[in-house]
């Protein structure tokens, strides 16, 4: 996997994580470098975490599953990408409040990095993946985005929220077929 596919890869995971952000920034009437920081660990800390914990559980059973690896991973990042899509096309604008409290951010924090668990299944199954970089990179991105997301929600409102999430999800579904066509391309 090149930097520019790590890179796409990561932005798409980021882009549930910008969502909520954004939904932060507006809610929130001043913010601060608190703020960013709170934000961009906790997702971006989440966004990490979880491919590692789907790349543990994928290195168990990559073995058993092997011959079937590419549709897996275009299956996983095919719904992950779909959902995302879905959601962005939805008329019902979800913003959450402003709380930054540890009970708040810990269940955002999980709920936008779900997705990234399949993906570290899906590295786990892919043969040139380093995980250590993988992991980093998606996290450096999340943090970025997500502090960025913070401070245009809190100057512009929602209007970049759906379009990210559409972006993101056609990232990752665009990602899921170029692995398997490169797979069916080698056969």
């Amino acid at each position: 996997m090149n930097l520019l596919e790590l890179f796409l890869i990561a932005a798409g995971l980021s882009m549930d994580a910008f969502a909520v952000s954004v939904c932060k920034g507006l809610a929130t009437k001043k913010i601060d470098i608190r703020h960013f920081l709170i934000v961009g660990l906790w997702f971006g800390g989440f966004q990490a975490l979880m491919p590692a914990l789907g790349y543990s559980l994928g290195s168990g059973f990559e073995q058993y599953i092997s011959h079937l690896d590419h549709w897996i991973a275009f299956i996983l990042l095919a719904l992950i990408g779909g959902n995302m899509i879905r959601e962005a096309l939805s008329k019902n604008e979800e913003c959450h409040d402003a709380s930054f409290s540890v009970k708040t951010m810990f269940i955002m924090a999980v709920a936008t990095s779900i997705d990234a668990l399949a993906v570290g299944i899906t590295f786990a199954l892919l043969p040139d993946v380093n995980i250590a970089a993988a992991v980093s990179f998606i996290g450096i991105i999340t943090f970025i985005l997500s502090g960025a997301g913070l401070k245009i929600g809190n100057v512009f409102g929602t209007r970049y929220k759906a379009k990210a999430e559409f972006a993101g999800g056609l990232i990752l579904v665009l990602m899921g077929i170029k692995i398997l066509l490169e797979h069916l391309g080698n056969l």
